[in-house]
């Protein structure tokens, strides 16, 4: 066996398998969007200058959102051409799953908000 024969099965044990993998300035720069996109949904809240509290939780679920899909990008490497296809098909479940989620916990907890037997009916009851 050839140096050379030895040196290719090296290299094919840390062969990536064509799968594209991000530069150092690409993982930067998605640390500093996650960074913002975290620090300014802080401010918000601490700040308290969005007028309601319903305002508030809409805006940053939307952040929520915006930075699952910066995570998605920049460091899951997810797009419509990896993986022949599947990367997206696991996208689209995983956004059924977590919508369900929500969506459901959402519900539960509305339903328990209204149902809840008030306190000075409890006080009531010895």
């Amino acid at each position: 066996m050839s140096t050379n024969t030895h040196a290719a099965r090296a290299d094919d044990h840390h062969h990536d398998g064509g799968h594209a993998h991000g530069t150092f300035s690409s993982y930067m720069f998605g640390f500093v969007l996650s960074v913002v996109l975290t620090a300014i949904p802080f401010w918000l809240v601490m700040s308290g200058t969005l007028p309601s509290k319903q305002v508030t939780a809409l805006v940053i679920m939307a952040f929520a959102v915006v930075q699952i899909v910066v995570h998605m990008i920049y460091f899951l490497h997810m797009n419509t051409t990896s993986e022949n296809g599947w990367s997206m098909m696991a996208l689209i479940f995983t956004i059924v799953m977590v919508v369900i989620a929500l969506s459901g916990s959402l519900w539960v907890m509305s339903h328990l908000n209204s149902n809840m037997m008030p306190i000075h009916q409890m006080s009531g009851m010895k």
